[in-house]
């Protein structure tokens, strides 16, 4: 393909240049490498660049979509939301928490014979369909290095001996080892890297690496850069061939440049309609239940000077419209006090709505569709507290999908291509 063919081709696109580039995951400059053709696109490159010519600028996706992912460990669904905006199709979810398959079923309407299993201990991999990325944010319990081989669970010598509950990173090497898809993205804490010395992270890396033979690339983002709070992830990316796959060229906006907490709460001036459990009255003000009763802050109060003296910097987090949050946490429930929204003087601090947990976490945003809470404040609480930054996902989502592209169709595209 020449320059003049790729030049053709972006203006085909009807989207900016810094849009084209955003959804390729590459830098502004490439693009302009491209056209005046000191560099060439890869065949997965324009493959994508042919599907978003086929778009308007309205469309959210291409009509059809780029590739397959499972959704394991899915919680609420914001894996999901990130690696659909990347244009993925979904097809198979695995979810234990009741709770959190209410959430999830009541935001995504899957079609009947859409796989979704409670228990991934109880699917046998053979039975999950085929798919060419496998996402999941698997949950991270202790297991010790000592007395584990791990190589049985991959039908090998020398297999995993500690497989009771609690070690489901290794259902992710079975599913695989079985599969193979052409890559995976999974997302954990930050601290996964550290625990147990590091010995988990250690095990992590060479099933995926030396037992799997996936080439591995991992990454801790902050999620400040895209929303108002404080997060800090990993995530790990593998793809079964070299695909030169590099995540530190992935650009991340800096917490300075980010919104700030004006952008997700509640404005209670009649600008936006009232929402009852949350908001209420003509000016959709946020409903007293979630201010803070005089005895709980007096015991955050007093909790947080006790801790002062003892020179720790345990405490309430209490923030305005122009702050950044702390961490959103599963134990938000409780008393709120990571994130305590400022009243004003002489008033006490409120919790933050589910809703406006909704926004924090990006599950909520301008020009989407409102995401369905189903169930009570607490489990929102938790539910939000346990879940990813979606734009965070989807930033690494289409940043990734060129290399799995390439990896998925690299030798048919460049059939198709020279035909």
């Amino acid at each position: 393909m020449t320059n003049t063919d790729v030049s053709r081709l972006l203006e085909s696109v009807a989207m900016d240049r810094a849009e084209i580039a955003a959804r390729l995951g590459c830098h502004l400059s490439t693009l302009y490498r491209w056209e005046r053709g000191d560099t060439r696109p890869n065949l997965a490159t324009v493959e994508i660049l042919r599907r978003l010519a086929e778009t308007g600028r309205h469309s959210q996706q291409p009509k059809r979509p780029l590739f397959t992912f499972v959704d394991l460990f899915a919680g609420i669904g914001g894996l999901r939301l990130g690696v659909e905006a990347a244009n993925g199709k979904c097809v198979f979810t695995c979810e234990w928490d009741k709770y959190s398959r209410k959430t999830y079923e009541a935001n995504f309407q899957d079609a009947p014979d859409h796989p979704f299993a409670d228990d991934i201990n109880s699917v046998q991999p053979e039975d999950i369909p085929h798919h060419d990325l496998l996402v999941g944010g698997f949950p991270c319990q202790p297991f010790s290095i000592a007395g584990v081989s791990k190589k049985n669970a991959l039908g090998r010598p020398h297999g995993f001996e500690c497989r009771e509950q609690g070690h489901l990173f290794f259902k992710i090497a079975e599913i695989l080892n079985i599969h193979r898809p052409a890559g995976f993205l999974l997302e954990n804490v930050k601290n996964l890297k550290s625990h147990d010395g590091g010995n988990t992270f250690k095990i992590i890396m060479e099933v995926l690496e030396q037992d799997l033979g996936y080439k591995v690339d991992y990454r801790i983002i902050n999620a400040a850069g895209f929303v108002p709070q404080h997060r800090e992830r990993l995530f790990i990316v593998g793809f079964r061939d070299d695909v030169g796959f590099d995540f530190s060229a992935l650009p991340i906006p800096q917490a300075v440049r980010g919104p700030k907490l004006s952008t997700v709460l509640h404005p209670e001036d009649g600008t936006e309609p009232e929402e009852p459990p949350y908001t209420v009255g003509e000016d959709a003000t946020v409903d007293p239940k979630y201010t803070l009763t005089d005895h709980l802050w007096n015991y955050l109060k007093q909790y947080a000077a006790k801790h002062r003296a003892l020179g720790n910097g345990f405490g309430y987090g209490l923030v305005g419209m122009h702050d950044i949050a702390r961490t959103l946490s599963a134990r938000y429930y409780k008393d709120g006090s990571e994130i305590l929204i400022d009243r004003g003087k002489g008033k006490r601090p409120r919790r933050l709505t589910p809703r406006e947990c909704a926004r924090l976490m990006g599950f909520d945003r301008p020009g989407k569709p409102k995401f369905e809470i189903p169930v009570s404040d607490t489990r929102a609480y938790k539910q939000f507290g346990n879940a990813v930054v979606v734009p965070v996902v989807e930033a690494v989502a289409k940043f990734l999908v060129p290399s799995l592209l390439k990896a998925v169709r690299g030798p048919q595209l460049e059939l198709k291509l020279q035909a």
